[in-house]
């Protein structure tokens, strides 16, 4: 239980980054009137990423590559009280502070999240948001492109994001809902659909879906994290 009641300045924003320079600049517009740190983690980028972070004012740091490996480094340098880990090609909703604030100061509140939209006109991709947002509400299961925040004390109980080559985000979120209730927000974060216009929405969407399942089954990460790369972005 937090003895006072958190602030917009209590939020440390964390974004693991990887050549994300198309999307530095509308991430940070999207929180340019957070009063808080916000700090980029960069596993390696060859492109403009570190600098145009830079210039928008974000705190930046060197980590090994790896998304669960970027997310923790970017914690331990935090601040701020609220840590709000989210993708650099997610950009929050507006106000985005207020209602993570009202349920992160209530005790029985592990992790707050949004609710999904992804950009495009296609109504399939309206009908996959609206799906991801009903699973996180019924199921208390959102995944790091819904952005996730966690009061820093219980993400440092629960020991941070395990090393995982993917997946981190889903069995953290299940480790986190054993502690207190997963909440997830009616305001959306916007997530880019490059992943779907790149490869195709079905094919997207089966492949996505087969990482969860192979992940529940027993398969190894190292082998999901292979059949994601394969089939979303062709490296072996």
């Amino acid at each position: 239980m937090t003895s006072t009641p958190l602030k917009t300045s209590d939020i440390s924003i964390i974004i693991a980054a990887l050549n994300e320079a198309d999307n530095i600049s509308p991430l940070a517009a999207s929180c340019a009137d957070h009063d808080g740190e916000i700090i980029l983690v960069d596993g390696g980028s060859t492109d403009d990423t570190v600098a145009l972070a830079q210039n928008h004012g974000f705190m930046t740091l060197a980590g090994v590559r790896g998304r669960a490996a970027q997310m923790n480094h970017g914690a331990a340098h935090a601040a701020g009280a609220i840590l709000l880990f989210m993708h650099a090609d997610t950009r929050l909703p507006e106000n985005f502070a207020a209602p993570l604030l009202s349920n992160l100061n209530r005790p029985d509140t592990a992790l707050c999240a949004f609710s999904l939209a992804i950009d495009g006109a296609s109504p399939l991709l309206r009908l996959i948001g609206w799906g991801a947002t009903l699973r996180s509400r019924w199921l208390q299961l959102p995944y790091g492109d819904q952005c996730l925040a966690i009061r820093a004390p219980l993400f440092n109980r629960l020991g941070g994001f395990a090393d995982m080559a993917i997946m981190e985000d889903y069995e953290f979120v299940r480790r986190a809902a054993r502690l207190g209730a997963v909440v997830t927000l009616p305001q959306r974060a916007r997530t880019s659909a490059r992943r779907w216009h790149r490869v195709g929405i079905l094919r997207t969407t089966i492949i996505n879906q087969l990482v969860v399942i192979g992940y529940n089954m027993g398969v190894s990460t190292d082998k999901l994290a292979l059949l994601y790369r394969r089939g979303l972005i062709g490296k072996k």
